[in-house]
């Protein structure tokens, strides 16, 4: 015990010495610069409308809601270059992902899309079998990009939510709704195994293995009520403007904090998804061996000796 007691002694002077002749930097009050804040329109797409609607915090709104959103073939290729992007945009620490309109989305354009698997190129069966597989693993690539992404991901969802709008928001981080949303997983009506993540993500979204069965075989509708409870959503609203206020600030929340811990967070949560314990144990003492030397974790301090909140700290960027 004396070991232990003298050893945290040691710890607590280190700390204190290093504190001493680290000073943390002044947050500036200066509200965001005409030039900071261009309410970037960040890049122009057909489907999608993104916009830096607060300091370090990005909105992606699906925007087809003449067709309710429905995933035509610009939308499963601008989710991948959108997502690649915000990956490497050092201005974003969250992501709030909505519907424009009034659902959130109608899942796949069978219009457009139809055609695209009917018709697939090739001289025989496996030849056109390969071309399908590589369009297939294409497709799962639109979702995946939501969790290769470090920065977490919030879902805004209001109105319906089908087949592959269920599918994205599987992918998501964090999920609200509205009282009037709802959820279905919707590919065994129109004769198919859903194919691009919602049925190897939603059975880690829902704690029950039995009621992902059920949503999957029947495509029945899943109401905000059971989606809450059964875990899928975290939160639900009264309306659409009070979901969008809440996600907002929760990303704001989220972009407060140092992305160093933030973004290690995001990434060691989905490894320990799907590895083992003993596993995800081992990748998380490699991952914070070189992490646990930020000097955000001397900042943190500071302000807690300051008793400051971490809203008042600044990060660097990541």
């Amino acid at each position: 015990m004396a070991a232990v007691a003298g050893a945290s002694a040691v710890l607590r002077g280190l700390l204190r010495r290093r504190l001493s002749v680290y000073r943390a930097p002044r947050l500036s009050s200066r509200p965001m610069s005409a030039e900071s804040k261009k309410q970037d329109t960040l890049d122009s797409y057909e489907t999608l409308k993104v916009e830096r609607v607060r300091e370090k915090v990005l909105h992606v709104e699906l925007n087809r809601p003449e067709k309710r959103n429905a995933m035509n073939a610009a939308f499963w290729r601008e989710m991948v270059e959108c997502f690649n992007k915000i990956a490497q945009d050092p201005e974003c620490r969250a992501v709030v992902v909505s519907g424009a309109g009034k659902m959130f989305s109608s899942g796949i354009d069978l219009m457009e899309m139809g055609s695209v698997f009917m018709m697939m190129e090739g001289d025989d069966t496996a030849r056109k079998s390969w071309n399908l597989r590589k369009k297939i693993r294409e497709y799962q690539e639109t979702f995946t990009v939501l969790e290769k992404c470090s920065k977490p991901v919030i879902a805004a969802v209001h109105g319906a939510c089908i087949g592959g709008g269920v599918n994205l928001v599987s992918a998501c981080d964090i999920r609200y709704c509205t009282q009037d949303a709802w959820f279905q997983v919707k590919e065994v009506d129109i004769g198919l195994a859903a194919d691009v993540g919602v049925l190897q993500r939603l059975p880690h979204a829902i704690g029950s293995r039995s009621l992902v069965n059920e949503l999957a075989f029947t495509a029945r509708k899943m109401m905000a009520p059971e989606a809450q409870s059964s875990g899928l959503v975290s939160r639900v609203f009264q309306d659409k403007e009070a979901m969008m206020q809440s996600a907002f600030d929760l990303a704001v929340e989220i972009a407060s904090k140092s992305p160093v811990a933030v973004q290690g967070t995001k990434i060691n949560l989905l490894y320990s998804r799907d590895h083992p314990v003993p596993d995800a144990l081992k990748y998380m003492a490699a991952w914070n061996m070189s992490m646990l030397q930020t000097e955000d974790i001397l900042k943190s301090a500071q302000a807690a000796i300051e008793k400051k909140t971490p809203k008042e700290l600044v990060f660097s960027k990541l």
